[in-house]
């Protein structure tokens, strides 16, 4: 059996014996648009809920458009030139581009030039949301669940507000999209904090596919809803990371609309845990650290058995990374016991604690082993993770533990594609 996983920007080829007990769980491939810019013009011709784009701003306004960092494939040099078409009757001056960062480092002129084509960033005024600074952001209330909510000034003070992002399932927000390019794109560090601290990440509604109800999804939802913005523009994609919906409009209208189409190809019932799962991050950009590749050990989380092993292959070109607090929070526990405890206990929130929460409850279920060409052994083992440097042979070890009639289940796409057991999920998806 040969299975090329989602690994880098290259992938990356997996042999494995046939007559071992073995399946490969991918989504339903849905083909691309046949053409995406054509798809993009006509959903901002004609919103769900709203006027078109181009009556929502006279030449007096100031427009703010919130995309997607480094860190997401969002097809950002598609979508902003298709906006940026139906604002054409405003100056230049009047159109800001809101790099919805949330807590993540800033992007290069390099990496901005990669996302939005050189043209666009030469010609544009650029925010990248700093959550950090207090100057840079307002406090427009408090959400239902008790946490402040403070926002980029410089987003709230526009005229027009336009949203876009794509929509994936997310191991915590059930989804993502929609008010998630708000909350925690252009929020602040303590408004970050509150959504995602070790209450709210614990909650067993917070996981994949579970929007109503999960409280991380409905305060993100209810924080972007609070600055009132005008149009929101959400796509989906295949595995190749092509265009495959367009979804605009009023942004609960849309982004619902969206997550519908998502989760009815995205999320995959399997019938029984799993010994062994072999998973990914879904390659470049999102296998870019080890902090994002957490993401595709809670995909194998869904199915592993208790006592099984997750075997995930991430290039993590980027390492841990250095920046952000991940790599210290592990580097301060002696194991996974310990990291939970050192999360749960702590008397603040710190930055990419839920990161290390997650890892941390997926340790405790099974053990995790790491594939990465950009990390060392000592790295991955300084991260709580066991090496691997070849997975077949790590496999054939595995099986000698299990017995040759292990249950074992590839993710090729990782998070891409969410697999779930029926008997334990806390709300089954509503599979179309």
């Amino acid at each position: 059996m040969r299975v090329t996983l989602a690994y880098g920007k290259q992938g990356l080829p997996l042999e494995l014996p046939d007559d071992h007990n073995v399946r490969v769980i991918e989504n339903r491939f849905v083909p691309a648009l046949a053409d995406p810019e054509a798809a993009l013009r006509n959903a901002l011709r004609a919103p769900t809920g709203t006027r078109p784009l181009r009556e929502l701003a006279n030449e007096d306004n100031t427009v703010a458009i919130v995309f997607s960092d480094i860190t997401r494939p969002t097809p950002n040099h598609l979508i902003l030139p298709a906006i940026l078409e139906e604002l054409a009757h405003l100056p230049d001056d009047n159109i800001l581009l809101c790099n919805a960062l949330g807590t993540h480092r800033p992007n290069s002129r390099v990496e901005l030039e990669q996302m939005l084509g050189a043209d666009i960033v030469a010609r544009y005024r650029i925010v990248q949301n700093d959550a950090v600074s207090g100057d840079t952001q307002v406090c427009i209330g408090r959400s239902s669940f008790g946490h402040e909510l403070w926002i980029n000034r410089d987003y709230l003070e526009a005229d027009v507000k336009i949203l876009t992002g794509f929509i994936e399932p997310h191991f915590f927000a059930g989804f993502s999209g929609g008010g998630k390019a708000v909350m925690p794109g252009m929020a602040g560090q303590r408004t970050v904090f509150g959504n995602h601290d070790a209450g709210m990440i614990a909650d067993e509604r917070a996981t994949w596919g579970i929007t109503h109800g999960n409280p991380i999804w409905e305060e993100a939802r209810e924080a972007a809803l609070l600055t009132r913005p005008d149009l929101l523009l959400n796509v989906s994609l295949n595995s190749d990371k092509e265009i495959t919906g367009v979804f605009a409009g009023e942004l609960a209208s849309a982004h619902d609309a969206g997550i519908d189409f998502v989760r009815a190809s995205s999320m995959v019932a399997v019938e029984q845990p799993c010994d062994i799962v072999i998973t990914t991050n879904s390659g470049w950009p999102l296998d870019m650290n080890l902090y994002q590749a957490v993401k595709g050990m809670s995909a194998a989380e869904q199915i592993v058995r208790p006592g099984g092993s997750i075997i995930i292959a991430a290039e993590c070109a980027e390492g841990v990374p250095e920046h952000g607090l991940y790599g210290q929070l592990l580097n301060e526990a002696a194991n996974a016991t310990e990291l939970a405890s050192n999360v749960l206990k702590a008397q603040e929130t710190r930055q990419d604690q839920w990161q290390a929460q997650i890892q941390a409850r997926i340790q405790a279920r099974a053990d995790v082993y790491v594939y990465a060409d950009g990390l060392s052994d000592s790295q991955i083992e300084n991260a709580l993770l066991l090496p691997c440097r070849d997975i077949p042979a790590l496999l054939d070890q595995l099986l000698r533990r299990y017995g040759s009639n292990a249950r074992i289940a590839i993710l090729p796409e990782g998070p891409q594609t969410i697999p779930w057991l029926k008997e334990s999920m806390v709300q089954e998806p509503a599979i179309a």
